[in-house]
Order: C-alpha cells, then structure tokens, then sequence
C-alpha cells in the first residue's frame, strides 16, 4: 500500500469516526436491538413480516416529512412549534375548501403551501431581523394556525373527493417469484402515496443539507452563528429560508395526514410538534445546532414508530407506555448528546492546548 492510499484509507476511516457521527450510529443501533428484541418475542405472531416493517412508514410517513424540515431548523439552533398547528390548518384548508366550498383539491393544496410557506417565512425573518427567540415566535405562529383552524369550524369535516379517495388509495404491493409467476408478498406489504412523498422530501433534505452551498450555511450557522456572519456567509437569508422550508415540510405533512385520515379537524395533530421534534433528535440531531443528519432522522422516526408497534404486538399494554418509553427514549438521547459534546469539548481544548 503507497503513502497516497494509506492517507485516503485514513481519511475515510476519520470520516467513519468522526464524533458527529455516534448519534446517528446510535440511534442505528438501538433500532436494531429493539427490532430484534420484537423478533424474539412476537416473530411468531408476524412482527418480522415485510407488512409490519412497511407498516412503520405508512403509519408515520406525515411525522417523518415535517421532520426533515424540523431537522434543518435544528441544526441552525432553532426551534419550530408550529408544525402541527400548520399540518392540522392544512388538513382543514383541504377539507374545508372541497367539501364545503366545492373547490379542486389541487386549489386548496396549492392555497395551504401559500400561507405555510408564508408563515415560515415570516417567522423566520421575525427570528433573525427582529432577534425575537424561535420559541416564542413559533409559538405564536401556532396560536395562530389553531385559531384559524377553530374559526373555518369546530366539528371534523369529511373530505369526499374522488382525486383525494385515489391519492389514499393509491398503492403498490411487493410482489415475489414464486414457481415462475409473480405474486404478491404474503401478508400483502405494500407502499402508497405518504411513503412515497416521505422518500422524495428525505431525499431533497438530504440532497440540501449535504451537496448544496445552503446545507454549508445551514451547518455553519448551528455551529457558531457570530463566526459564520465574520466569514460573510447569508446568514438572515438563510434562516428565513429554513424557516420556509420547513413550512413546506409542514403543509406536505398535512396533506399525507389529511390523505390517512381522510378528514380535517381543527384539533387534529396537537403535540405533533413534539414528536417531530424527537424523532430528529433521537436521529442525532443536537438541539444546541451544528449537527444533524437526514439518514439519522428516517431512524429516528422509525424508532419512535417500532415503540407503539411492540405494544400493540404485546395487546396487554395501554398506548400510554409507547408515550412514557418515547420521552425516555428522548431523555437518554439528550445525555448522550450532552456526553459527545462535552468530550468532543475536551479534545479540541487538549489539541489546542
């Protein structure tokens, strides 16, 4: 091996170990052990089965798309309370403007991305410009959908379009080869429309984050916001944009929420914001800022989601368990966030030193 090689080698393998990373290998790894753990004790009763693993995204496809943008918001050091209250107002504009007003679908989606866009937008600008703290402007940007929400109507509203019945039933099966045909996976596994939405907006965090100059600005900010204005970097700019984003990432939600329950209903979704906010940082995602990973978030929503699944498996648990080993799951990870940053901390004081 030449002296070039050895240095890629190294190189690579100081990537693989970089401190960053543990969290996310974490979270892996806790995935995996719990999986198994439900493998051991309910693979006779098809917890192992490929509809029980897809079940995870169906069930949860609407958490994991508002928690890429969450994720974002995070790795600049912010905070968004808002997410829910902007799904749930999304689910009501949909609902609302089919049933009731008889508009197109695509009309009230393309409305609902206008005001949550705008919402992120706003509140962005209002964190960065008017220096006012993210929790207490996405706060009141919460207030805010859930007033609008109670105000177009207090009762839940059914939503009876024939583009939303095809959009929610709309799926496609895994199939196998079996004696030289090709039949569906039994039990049927399938994935639909939220699944498939989920993948395409991870995969435009991910692209974002990692292959784009606002990905590098956004990681630059979380790391040390007053370092990245010295080097000239967008940084209001990029905040508002963040903020965009994830109002995006929110109205999508609403709109995968909206297409599992077919319906809209001013409280739908309260504490969602809570739980997006722990599946990214149960994915590795530091709530101090700087670090975060998308890959680390599709674990950490599919960790949050296996819990309720072993409850369910187990049928002698009451849901309140899945919500008790959740924030314990989310204790635990903020200790070890605590443990890698300030051991990450003493290494660069030693190398300086």
């Amino acid at each position: 091996m030449n002296k070039k090689q050895y240095a890629g080698r190294q190189s690579l393998m100081s990537r693989i170990l970089n401190p960053k990373f543990i969290m996310v290998y974490a979270t892996i790894g806790l995935f995996l052990l719990i999986y198994l753990f439900g493998a051991l004790a309910y693979g006779d009763k098809g917890f192992t089965t490929l509809r029980t693993f897809m079940n995870l995204f169906v069930d949860n496809a609407y958490y994991g798309i508002s928690a890429v943008g969450m994720t974002m918001v995070l790795i600049t050091g912010g905070i968004d309370l808002s997410v829910g209250a902007v799904a749930s107002l999304t689910g009501m504009f949909i609902a609302y403007g089919t049933s009731v007003l008889g508009l197109h679908p695509l009309i009230c989606i393309a409305f609902s991305l206008v005001v949550g866009v705008g919402l992120g937008l706003l509140m962005g600008w209002v964190i960065h410009y008017l220096n006012v703290p993210p929790f207490i402007t996405t706060l009141t940007g919460m207030f805010l959908a859930r007033g609008v929400c109670s105000l177009i109507s207090r009762e839940s509203i059914e939503i009876k379009h024939e583009m939303i019945d095809a959009l929610a039933g709309w799926k496609v099966n895994f199939m196998q080869l079996k004696d030289g045909q090709w039949v569906k996976v039994k039990p049927t596994a399938y994935f639909n429309f939220n699944v498939l939405l989920f993948i395409v907006v991870l995969l435009v965090g991910m692209y974002l984050l990692q292959r784009t100059r606002f990905g590098r600005n956004i990681y630059a900010i979380g790391g040390n916001e007053q370092s990245a204005k010295l080097m000239g970097l967008p940084v209001g700019r990029t905040k508002v944009l963040v903020y965009g984003f994830n109002g995006l990432c929110s109205v999508l939600a609403g709109v995968a929420y909206a297409l599992y329950v077919k319906s809209g209903w001013n409280l739908s979704l309260q504490g969602a914001e809570l739980d997006v906010i722990t599946c990214a940082v149960i994915g590795g995602t530091l709530l101090s800022g700087g670090v975060g990973y998308m890959i680390g978030t599709l674990f950490g929503v599919l960790l949050k989601s296996i819990i309720p699944a072993l409850i369910t498996f187990n049928g002698n648990l009451l849901s309140w368990w899945g919500k008790i080993a959740t924030g314990l799951l989310l204790l635990l990870f903020i200790m070890i966030q605590k443990l890698v940053v300030s051991t990450s901390g003493k290494k660069k004081a030693e190398a300086k030193g």
